[in-house]
């Protein structure tokens, strides 16, 4: 039976909302799609040691960030090692912003599936049930 949980490996994103709220609205919005979907809410504003072991035992990934472009690349911040290790375990990884500026090549590069661009809870949320329709 494959995996049915998806890691919301999470930032804050301004907002007031901090890496937890985020990967909560998304995983709310994943888990409302009703697609038999299982949400695991991941703040990555440090990474967790446990951060391999879950993406693992994940469907996808999806990384939120407050901005993914081309010095988001350039930082490697934790957002971008997530999709990095998800590209390298075979995981397929979903990227969700409050502003994107990444080039097709760019998004190539992290091997993002689909990138949306969400501001606050209710988008954040929205965004989910939408990629719970293609992860």
């Amino acid at each position: 039976m494959p995996p049915t949980t998806v890691l919301v490996a999470a930032q804050s994103i301004g907002e007031g909302l901090d890496g937890a709220q985020v990967a909560c609205a998304i995983g709310r919005g994943l888990v409302a799609a009703n697609l038999g979907l299982d949400a695991d809410p991941c703040p990555i504003d440090e990474l967790p040691a446990d951060l391999d072991a879950r993406m693992r035992r994940a469907r996808a990934v999806v990384i939120a960030a407050e901005h993914l472009d081309h010095e988001t690349l350039l930082r490697r911040d934790c957002a971008c090692e997530v999709a990095t290790r998800a590209r390298q375990t075979g995981v397929p990884c979903y990227a969700v912003a409050a502003s994107v500026g990444l080039d097709l090549f760019e998004a190539r590069i992290l091997d993002l599936q689909v990138v949306l661009e969400a501001h606050g809870k209710r988008a954040l949320a929205s965004a989910g049930r939408r990629l719970a329709g293609v992860v």
